[in-house]
């Protein structure tokens, strides 16, 4: 099965800052992305329903970017956020970018809408 990558872009009323803070706090994590976390430098130990996914921080550029490579992932596999402010609407705009076996680009897309809608709830839109 092939691997793919795909980018979603979501629209935010909080600005860069708080955005970061909920990509990057654990007690902002467990409010909408995993059940528990445990981060000891770099390294990220998320759990959903007791079941724990290791990924390393590999790139942080406060209120810029954020990627993560999972400890399991293939080669040149990431996750990544990315959020800046639209010059045009002044709104916040975050970018995921993450990879899937090509027959559940859908399936991961809806995922990560829920989670994202999830996400602006918790801090303000």
């Amino acid at each position: 099965m092939a691997r793919v990558s795909f980018d979603l872009e979501f629209i935010f009323k909080a600005s860069p800052a708080i955005i970061y803070k909920f990509l990057t706090a654990p007690d902002c994590l467990v409010r909408w992305f995993c059940d528990e976390i445990d981060i000891t430098e770099d390294v990220y130990t998320f759990s959903w329903e007791g079941s724990p996914e290791i990924a390393e921080m590999i790139d942080d550029i406060e209120e810029e970017r954020i990627r993560f490579v999972w400890e399991d992932a293939d080669e040149g596999e990431y996750l990544e956020f990315r959020m800046y402010k639209s010059d045009v609407t002044n709104e916040t705009i975050l970018e995921v970018t993450d990879f899937c076996d090509d027959d559940e680009i859908d399936a991961q897309k809806d995922l990560w809408t829920s989670q994202i809608i999830t996400l602006q709830k918790e801090c303000g839109g």
